[in-house]
């Protein structure tokens, strides 16, 4: 079974960075497009970002294009998502997907989640 750990989550200022991992084991990694999704209380998850299985093609929600870079190490089984000039509406649970989908930016498209890691920014 394909498992996801992410890790990374703190207590940042605004116009801070942070820099959030997700580990997977248990699946062939290079299959999968990976994804970031963050959720807040009493809303829906929301894309963030999403790269393909070769790391060649990447996708970002409007709201973090500029400040936000996903990468990915196939060699590492690891998927990276580089957070800079945080705001205070940033603030989430961010969860890292894993999906055979080319639907990127919906979350029916994700086979996989981790648990989440908590990211506050203060302002």
């Amino acid at each position: 079974q394909v498992q996801l750990v992410e890790s990374g989550g703190r207590l940042v200022q605004a116009g801070g960075s942070l820099r959030l991992s997700c580990a997977v084991s248990g699946g062939t990694f290079s299959w999968y497009h990976m994804g970031w999704f963050r959720q807040t209380p009493g809303k829906e998850g929301e894309f963030v970002a999403a790269i393909s299985r070769n790391g060649g093609s990447s996708q970002y929600a409007d709201s973090v294009k500029g400040r936000f870079t996903i990468s990915r190490d196939n060699a590492k089984n690891t998927v990276s998502l580089q957070m800079n000039n945080l705001k205070p509406e940033d603030t989430a649970v961010y969860s890292c997907a894993a999906g055979l989908s080319p639907r990127w930016t919906s979350n029916d498209s994700y086979d996989y989640w981790g648990q989440g890691t908590q990211v506050t920014v203060s302002s």
